[in-house]
């Protein structure tokens, strides 16, 4: 009989059981647990901000201990939450650098809904370059697993048959997809909300749609569309520049806005307090304006 089998059975299991000294459970809504992952040895708990749905927050520690955790901070637009627990000791795991995932590497979801550690086995089943979520959340790398997501896994690790945590797993995304986000996203969320307990984003007060762009102004702006503001807040960076309803925006600096994710994208949080140059349609004509780009509440 080959020894492989029963070789990668004990390799799988030893990464589960090395993953479980950072897994623990998530008790954040009732009557469903879901899973954390351990950020650090001082008690910071990184989870999916979705499982979350109150402030007080109990989590279950992997030696059997409940402790004490409040809300650190969370980020709606990548579904990531941080957690201070009451405790001075846990055993962070160990991250990879996204560099060597590739489609068809074997993956291990696990969880801690209980008292016990849960997995799940699945593949890579889609890698890819970074993408918006629907809320507008930019997330470094398209991370798509088989693996299923029973109750109380997100939240969880998801690792590679080394032991190494890939991605946090969640199914607060995509409706019936499961996803995991790689560590550079979750390395900025984290850091983001310690320090600030936010991820702070850029804010103009406007609300636009996307607009097909008169063909002579498409072929010299080499753009076919463009965002036509349909609200401009008072008082806003946009009302302070003069912008108006009916303004077709087309580009801030040098980022050309053809969709709303390019406005998310020219919105970043370094860009806060800076002054950009908007280029707009008006009637028939080109014009721009510098705008002090705020910050969103």
């Amino acid at each position: 009989m080959s020894t492989a089998f029963p070789a990668l059975s004990d390799t799988l299991a030893a990464a589960v059981q090395a993953a479980s000294a950072g897994t623990v459970r998530v008790d954040a809504r009732p009557r469903r647990a879901a899973s954390g992952i351990v950020w650090s040895a001082d008690g910071v708990i990184v989870t999916a901000q979705h499982v979350v749905e109150h402030d007080e927050v109990t989590v279950g520690l992997p030696d059997g201990r409940e402790v004490a955790a409040r809300l650190g901070g969370r980020d709606t637009t990548t579904d990531l939450a941080v957690l201070r627990a009451e405790a001075g000791d846990l055993a962070p795991l160990a991250w990879a650098e996204p560099g060597g995932i590739a489609v068809g590497q074997v993956v291990l979801a696990i969880a801690r809904p209980g008292r016990t550690v849960q997995a799940t086995l699945g593949v890579v089943s889609a890698w890819g370059g970074d993408w918006r979520t629907p809320a507008g959340g930019k997330v470094d790398h398209y991370l798509q697993t088989d693996v299923v997501m029973y109750p109380g896994f997100s939240g969880g690790p998801l690792i590679g048959a080394g032991g190494q945590v890939v991605g946090l797993n969640t199914s607060g995304l995509l409706r019936g997809v499961s996803l995991a986000l790689p560590l550079p996203t979750v390395r900025h969320v984290v850091e983001a909300l310690l320090a600030h307990g936010r991820v702070r984003r850029g804010y103009l007060g406007i609300s636009a749609q996307v607009v097909r762009l008169p063909d002579g102004l498409a072929k010299t702006l080499q753009q076919e569309s463009g965002l036509i503001l349909i609200g401009v807040e008072p008082d806003s960076p946009a009302a302070q520049a003069d912008l108006h309803m009916g303004d077709t925006l087309v580009a801030i600096g040098d980022q050309p806005l053809r969709h709303m994710d390019d406005l998310i994208a020219a919105l970043a949080g370094d860009r806060i307090g800076q002054t950009a140059q908007v280029r707009f349609i008006r009637g028939a004509g080109l014009f721009s304006k510098d705008v002090m780009i705020g910050e969103r509440g």
